[in-house]
Order: structure tokens, then sequence, then C-alpha cells
């Protein structure tokens, strides 16, 4: 029978290709694990993708994902069954359609359009109704309308409205709330905002000025940081590609420059990154230690790699252990400084983590509990008395940071806690001390958390 019957007059659209290839990364995170960053990136460069393409893209799989739980709560309201008992792949069809429909400037009639061709071509034909009479209930109405319907009275119940109208899981801004005195929607809203892309100029091998030629601007709070202002691929920096700088958070920057600040008496020569991979902070550190040795340790291997390459430019005998850091290899007291960057929930980097709001549950934060009090508690038998500690976590999570904290001193009688607000010098609205939260709202950074201790 011939392709031109009566019944298919005309050969199928195809679908968009940056639609597709945002869709396919938009599966292998809800579907496999995977992380969006890294399988964006892979994805990105294997399409071809890039400019207004690749930047369309990004926001179509970021956006999907950071509002996933608002559009969710959407779509209960348009589907006649529970969106459980609909396949996986249908439901990120709709998240994705959802996302254009009403936080892109997508004409209404060419995103549901291209939704159900894509469809059509990933998932079969007979799936397209669905898809074109659910999308098509969601346009009629705007973001606004949506959240006014569906979420509470802010009135009645403030952080059920903000769960649906800022697209957070309400436990996590219940764990915000218990450390934020004021500003809670701020960082709400900061946490949607993709975060800039900030550079660091190891010392010893780059400085901010090579990154300024290079077209960034400078950081506002480190020394040694600077931002791609306009976003685009650092990797095409030659100070980024050949090590002498990194990508690394400014807030990040911050809590290893105050680790390498901090006051010690006598020897200052060695140096521990006890939770290292993927390296960023142990090749600051590293630049960092002046005629001394930086040991880092990571479990995984392949994370250990990373480290590798993320010291491949720092001169120095620095040394890079496959090992876990809670059953230390070396004397007791070895170190003069010790960084502890615990493994967290990771809810400080929810700008450039979108999926990790919705991968993320209280029993993370409660499993990981043991884990960064062994850490700790490892890092202060490993630094000598007289030297210091940072505990750092990439979480504002009161359970993940000064809670750790007091739970270990509280077991010991040779540790104090000092405070480290002179060690960010410039920095507003650091608190009452004497730990330190950064927060994305206030200064820009990942909520990064730190303690500093002193060994006595």
């Amino acid at each position: 029978m011939s392709d031109r019957s009566p019944r298919n007059r005309a050969p199928q659209r195809r679908s968009d290709p940056v639609r597709r290839v945002a869709y396919q990364v938009i599966r292998q995170v809800t579907a496999e694990g995977g992380y969006a960053n890294l399988a964006l990136n892979k994805a990105l460069r294997d399409a071809r993708l890039g400019g207004r393409d690749a930047a369309f893209c990004t926001e179509l799989v970021h956006g999907t994902l950071r509002w996933q739980g608002t559009y969710d709560a959407f779509l209960t309201r348009c589907v006649s069954r529970p969106l459980a008992d609909l396949d996986p792949e249908l439901l990120d069809v709709l998240r994705l359609g959802a996302h254009q429909l009403l936080n892109m400037r997508v004409d209404s009639y060419a995103a549901v359009d291209e939704m159900v061709t894509l469809t059509r071509s990933e998932l079969g034909q007979k799936r397209t109704g669905l898809v074109n009479a659910v999308l098509r209930k969601i346009s009629q109405r705007s973001l606004e309308q949506w959240i006014s319907t569906t979420a509470p009275r802010p009135d009645e119940d403030l952080l059920g409205y903000l769960a649906i109208a800022e697209a957070h899981p309400r436990w996590v801004i219940e764990a915000f709330d218990r450390v934020l005195d004021e500003g809670l929607e701020d960082l709400l809203v900061a946490d949607n905002e993709p975060p800039r892309v900030t550079l660091v100029a190891r010392p010893g091998l780059s400085d901010v000025d090579e990154l300024i030629d290079a077209g960034a601007v400078p950081a506002r709070w480190s020394p040694y940081g600077a931002v791609l202002d306009g976003g685009g691929d650092p990797g095409r920096i030659a100070a980024v590609a050949t090590g002498r700088a990194g990508v690394q958070d400014e807030g990040s920057q911050l809590v290893a420059i105050a680790l390498a600040s901090a006051k010690v008496d006598g020897d200052d020569a060695n140096w521990l990154d006890l939770c290292a991979g993927p390296g960023g902070k142990s090749a600051l550190l590293a630049a960092l230690v002046q005629d001394g040795q930086l040991t880092a340790v990571e479990p995984l291997k392949h994370r250990a790699e990373l480290v590798r390459q993320n010291l491949r430019a720092i001169p120095g005998n620095h040394k890079v252990l496959v090992g876990d850091g809670t059953k230390p290899t070396w004397p007791e007291g070895s170190f003069d400084r010790v960084l502890a960057d615990v493994p967290c929930s990771g809810l400080g980097a929810l700008r450039r983590r979108p999926e990790a709001r919705w991968r993320r549950t209280p029993q993370d934060v409660e499993e990981l509990r043991p884990l960064q009090e062994a850490l700790l508690d490892s890092a202060i038998t490993s630094v000598r008395p007289g030297g210091v500690v940072a505990y750092v976590t990439c979480s504002p999570h009161p359970d993940e940071t000064r809670a750790v904290v007091d739970a270990v001193l509280g077991r010991r009688d040779d540790a104090t806690l000092e405070d480290a607000r002179p060690l960010f010098p410039g920095v507003p609205d650091l608190g009452d001390g004497p730990d330190i939260q950064l927060w994305p709202h206030l200064h820009g950074t990942d909520a990064m958390y730190l303690a500093l201790i002193r060994r006595s």
C-alpha cells in the first residue's frame, strides 16, 4: 500500500531534536538515577548542540527537574488516575510539556504540538491522545493561576503554600525554616535561579586578572574567584583547560580559604583533605600550602582519579590515597590542618542540582549522620594539638551541621569550637557564630556550612 493512501497522506513530522535530547536526559535522571549536569553536558556534546539550542535544552532539562513536584501537583488535577499509575516515561513527557507552558515563553499551541510529536516518536501513537488532552488543560491557566487553585492559602499554611509556589518538598522547607530567622521565601526563590559559572584561580599558577582577560568578572568575596557573567564554556579558558584554574562555587572557595587562613602555632606543612573527591577544594588547598604537602583521601577509585586530575597542575609532592577516612592509616596527630568536607544531602546546592530536592528524603539525612560524626571524629584525631579542623557540609540542614559538631565535641575533651567569622573578611550576614552558614539569597553562594575546631 502506498504511503500516500487516504489515511496516510503525508509523512509524519519528526520530533524537534532539542526537545528530544532534553527528554532523553530527563529520562536518564528520573529512571536511571543520573545527575542532570553530567548527563546534559554529554548529551549536548553528542548531539552537537550549541548556542541558543544548548541554552534552550538546558532550561528544558533543569527547569523541568527543578519544578517537578509542583507540576505533579497540577497534573494530578488533570489526569483521571493517580500519577503513580502512569508509565514513568509518559509522566516525564507531561512534566516537560508543563514546563514549556507555564515557565517558558513558548507558544501554547506550539508546545502542545511539539510534545504530541515527541510522544509519537518516543512512545508511540496511542499515547498522543492523553498527552494532547492533559497539556491542553494545563495551558488553560497561567502558573500563578495554577498555584492559587492548587496550593493552600499562605495565611493558613505558609510552608504548604511555598512547597507548591517555590517547588521544594515540604520537609526541606521545614528544615530551612528551623535555621532561618527571616528570608525563607527569598532562599527558595534563589534556589530556583540557575547559578552563574564561578571560577577559581589557583594561587601561584594563575590569578584573577588572567580570568578577567578571558571574559570573567571578579567574584564578590573570594580573592581567587571570578564569574563568567554571560555564561559560556569554561573549558575554552586556557587556565581552566590546563588545570591552573578550575570551576568552583565561591562558597567552596571561602571555606577552603578559611581553613588555610586560621592561625596555627609551630609546624604548618602537612595538610589533610579527609573526603577529597572530586578534588576542587583539594586543588585550592594544595595551591595554598606553603612548602608543604597535601594528602587527599577518597574511598572511591574513580573519584580519587578526579582528585588526581584536579591536582595535576599543582607543584609539590601531594598524595592521593584511596581509603576510608574513618579508618586512618596514619598516626594520630599527623596533620596541622584537616578539611572534613563530609558526604551530605547536598541541600545547599539545589541551584545547580535540580533533581536533588526530589531525590533526597529525610531518611537520607538520618542515615548520613553516623558517617558524618565518624569522619569529624577521625579528623580531630588526625590533627595535632594546636592544629585546626574545618568541618564542612554543602547543606544547611541543622541535623548535618551544628548537631553533628555538638555531638562529636560532646564526647571529647580535647577539642573546642572557635569563632570562624574573622576568617571571612568582608562577607556580611554571618550570624552570631561561632560557626558559619553561607546562603544563596544572602551571599550568592551555595549554602555551605563551616565549623572551625581546634584540638587542644
